[in-house]
Formats: structure tokens, sequence, C-alpha cells
């Protein structure tokens, strides 16, 4: 069968633009066919476009599909595994229909969610960072940065389901910041736009014991100055830095000064067991059904060869949560 699927044109060296993405057929085939139905979206796909990507995992290559998570709907099957009509997810990026073994489809639950688009969201990245990297609890003050992106979202509102006495988050706009503490929950948040040192003073004036970071650069230097002696900062990413060459893009964090004042640095991986992935969905699926939690996201509706273009308006800051494309 021929499908469309869009292919990284060139490696990114700088700023993306779509002429690094272009859209081609491709035969395939294998023991189940399916329809992709929506594709998620992610910052973190950038580094995989760079021919110096800092993953652990190997970079895209010029001619190779890209995009990573997807769910649809089998439209064929020589397996007893799945059958045609099931929802199954996948690693097969962003393309029109996909195939390959039984074995390389998850097979989801329809009913799990209130939409299927909900197991392409972020939150096993939250929910270990604040559960077992941070060890989030009862009364602690913290602090996320990058808080209305996918995994900024939900990292927050997990820190006050685990007992967190104050949660404030950063954001890039006014709107933003509203939308934080009016529908996510968060006690107070700030734009980065602002003196970050200045605004943690003022939001946590005794200071914050633990720091969740997707961004980097001078809000892990304000969060610094805001740690409690023994502050847990947990280091997912850093967005502020991410058109930079390899050393821009993963500054190392002033040691010197975490140690001065006893706080405990601790980046982690985004590459999670199927462990991690159940206890996250545990939870959530809990929080949810007990009307403790909000999931955001935003679903852009479009082709194939809209993709592309959605995931450049996501790098811009342009969505709030979890981001994924359904194909109409």
């Amino acid at each position: 069968m021929i499908t469309r699927e869009i292919q990284l044109a060139s490696h990114v060296t700088g700023v993306p633009g779509l002429e690094h993405f272009t859209v081609a057929e491709a035969d395939i085939d294998g023991e189940v066919l399916v329809r992709t139905e929506q594709v998620g979206l992610a910052a973190t796909y950038l580094e995989l476009m760079r021919a110096d990507c800092h993953l652990p995992v190997p970079a895209w290559q010029p001619g190779q599909r890209v995009g990573v998570a997807a769910i649809g709907t089998v439209v064929r099957s020589a397996s007893d595994a799945l059958q045609v009509g099931d929802l199954v997810q996948s690693m097969t990026g962003w393309s029109e229909y996909s195939a390959g073994p039984a074995r390389s489809y998850v097979k989801l639950d329809r009913d799990a969610f209130p939409d299927p688009g909900f197991h392409l969201g972020q939150g096993p990245t939250a929910f270990y960072g604040m559960a077992d990297i941070a060890e989030v609890g009862v009364g602690d003050v913290v602090f996320v940065s990058g808080a209305a992106g996918g995994v900024g979202s939900l990292a927050g509102q997990i820190a006050k389901q685990l007992g967190a006495a104050r949660v404030i988050g950063s954001a890039g706009s006014a709107a933003k910041v509203d939308y934080l503490v009016n529908e996510l929950g968060f006690d107070a948040a700030f734009d980065y736009h602002d003196d970050p040192a200045a605004r943690l003073k003022e939001l946590a004036p005794e200071g914050i014991s633990v720091f969740f970071d997707v961004v980097s650069g001078a809000q892990y230097d304000a969060a610094l100055q805001a740690a409690r002696p023994g502050a847990r900062f947990a280091l997912c990413g850093s967005l502020s830095s991410q058109l930079g060459d390899a050393a821009e893009r993963f500054p190392q964090p002033d040691r010197t000064e975490a140690e001065r004042r006893g706080v405990v640095l601790s980046p982690f991986s985004c590459y999670h067991t199927p462990e991690q992935i159940s206890a996250w969905h545990k939870h959530f699926r809990a929080w949810l059904d007990q009307g403790r939690f909000v999931y955001p996201q935003t679903v852009v509706e479009g082709a194939i060869t809209d993709v592309p273009q959605a995931f450049l308006a996501l790098l811009q800051g342009a969505y709030r949560g979890n981001v994924s494309v359904r194909l109409t």
C-alpha cells in the first residue's frame, strides 16, 4: 500500500523551518495495517532532527520518516493479537497509514480516557520526574519552569496531588499565567519575561524545596537563588537554549553554587520503562475519575501535510499543554 508521510529533508542546524520537511509517498506492508488518526508533538523532536543529536537515541536522517508517538485504528490484520477496529498506539510517526508486526503496536482501551489523544500525553515524564526523581511530598514548595507546556502543565498538578504545600509555575504570557492559576490549580505563576529571581523571592519568600526544570538558563539561575538548603532539582530539559549548537543546547548547570547551597541536582532521561508508564496511568485515571486533575491539551485538526507547521508553532509557544494533530 502507498501512504503519504513526512520525511526529514535535511538536518536542522539553526532555526527549524518548513524547508526541513518534505511530503513523500512510501510503500508499506506488514502483518497489521493501521490508519493513523492522531500524532503527538513534542519539543524534544527538534533534537532528533540535528546531526549532532545529544539524546540517547539515534538522530533522524534525511529521507527518514519523522515523528514518534501515534494512535490509530487497525484496518487490516493477519494476527490473532489485533482485530480490525482495534485502537492501537505505536512509534510510527507522521504518516497517514503504518504497517508492521503486531508486536510493534499496543492495543488501547478506547474508554480509558475521555479522548484517545490522552494516550499521547507526556505524563510519564512528568510523573517520573516529580514522584521518583524530585520525590515531592507533603509540605514541599515547588517551582515548575515552562509550566504551560506538555510536561510542565502536568508536573505542577502532580506535585499538588503528591502533597506539595505550594506550587509555582512560569509561562510566557499573561494568558498562560492565568491559565496555570485559574484552570490548572497552580498556587501562583509569573511571566518568565519578568525578573524570575525577583518573582520567586516574592512568591516563595521562604524559598523552594523542589525545582522541576524544562527550560534551564535564567530560570535555573533564579531557582538556585531561591533554593532552600537540601532542595531537589529535577532537570528535564533546556528549552531556553534549544536553538544553539550542542554545547549551548545543553548548558552545564552551576554545580559549584548548587553544592554550596546543598542542592541536589538530578538530570533525568525521558525514556520510560513499561513500569513507569503503568504507574502514571494508574494515578492519572484515578485523579481524573475523582475530578482532581485537568488534562491540558491542544488538538490541531489537519491533514498530514499540516503536521510540520503545527510542530513549528509548538516550538514558538503557540499552544498550551500536550499537543497533538488529529488527521482529518
